[in-house]
């Protein structure tokens, strides 16, 4: 992304969607023991940008994770969507809540402190696709659904 891209996303439901004017193509993992609980995961994967470069269609609910800062999120499905330091004119949005994440680049690691060495290079681990996984396909087809991408 060497120019401005819009690029929209939003929490899992539907109910929570934004636009974001992208002006560079990195992305961090933030490793700290505060990102990990907030998204479940060994660390939260951020695009990082300007508040005003964010449009919110259905403003998030927030939660105020610290004295120091809240996160955005769905209180109707509970999607994370970033990061705030209270008073920054910054924010991070999570990675996984756009509608397109490509693009992106990972650029560095925040929080190593508490970072988990051993699931930073997984590429030696076996890899399915979950329309190649019968539990899955099994029951979304249950449903009446395909599987989706």
């Amino acid at each position: 992304m060497s120019e401005e891209t819009r690029k929209a996303g939003g929490c899992q439901c539907g109910r929570v969607r934004y636009t974001a004017d992208i002006s560079e193509a990195a992305a961090y993992h933030c490793h700290c023991r505060m990102c990990q609980k907030a998204t479940g995961g060994f660390a939260a994967t951020f695009v990082f940008l300007p508040v005003d470069a964010i449009e919110w269609a259905h403003e998030p609910d927030w939660y105020a994770s610290s004295p120091i800062a809240k996160r955005p999120f769905c209180s109707h499905c509970g999607s994370p969507l970033g990061f705030r330091f209270d008073g920054s004119d910054k924010m991070d949005l999570t990675f996984g809540s756009f509608d397109d994440p490509s693009g992106f680049v990972p650029t560095g690691h925040a929080g190593v402190e508490s970072l988990h060495e051993a699931w930073i290079d997984t590429s030696d681990l076996p890899r399915q696709r979950s329309d190649e996984t019968e539990s899955v396909v099994s029951r979304w087809h249950a449903a009446g659904l395909e599987v989706p991408e």
